[in-house]
């Protein structure tokens, strides 16, 4: 069978520990998880997570029954066939000075980022888009010398 990406969308209880076993589903099959996220939802006592990770249809199947079976998920839903738009946020810390800010300018515009502060030689980017657009981006501004940076999983509704 074919490996492929798959996006799974899950509501489970806003409760300590939810996440945990969540997770643990998947590792305690083997299998390992690309990207999570998960925030509160317009119900506090709520939380939705939105999780990516690889493997075969009968593997996506039986991950989805896993988690249906723990007490505080609510509802599972595999987004993958939905072509739902995914979106990922960076945030990024560099040194801009005179030689490299106009690059680095550039590179943020291509990507529809901004600057969201700056201090004595350095700013912090913000950009937000497509996994392949980030890793373009990243890769862009990796020779223009990125002291740090953070990435959220991916994201959809």
């Amino acid at each position: 069978m074919e490996i492929k990406k798959s996006v799974i969308s899950i509501l489970a209880s806003n409760k300590p520990d939810v996440l945990a076993r969540i997770a643990g589903t998947f590792s305690g099959r083997g299998f390992n998880i690309d990207s999570i996220t998960a925030n509160v939802t317009g119900n506090p006592r709520i939380t939705r997570i939105i999780i990516t990770t690889q493997g075969n249809q009968d593997t996506i199947i039986k991950i989805e029954k896993e988690l249906n079976r723990l007490v505080d998920v609510h509802q599972v839903t595999d987004l993958t066939s939905l072509d739902l738009p995914l979106r990922e946020m960076i945030l990024i810390r560099m040194p801009m000075t005179g030689e490299n800010h106009e690059k680095i300018m550039e590179i943020v515009d291509r990507y529809h980022g901004e600057v969201i502060e700056t201090g004595s030689g350095y700013g912090i980017l913000e950009l937000t888009g497509k996994k392949e657009d980030m890793d373009n981006a990243l890769s862009s501004l990796e020779l223009l010398g990125i002291d740090d940076f953070v990435r959220t999983g991916s994201v959809t509704l």
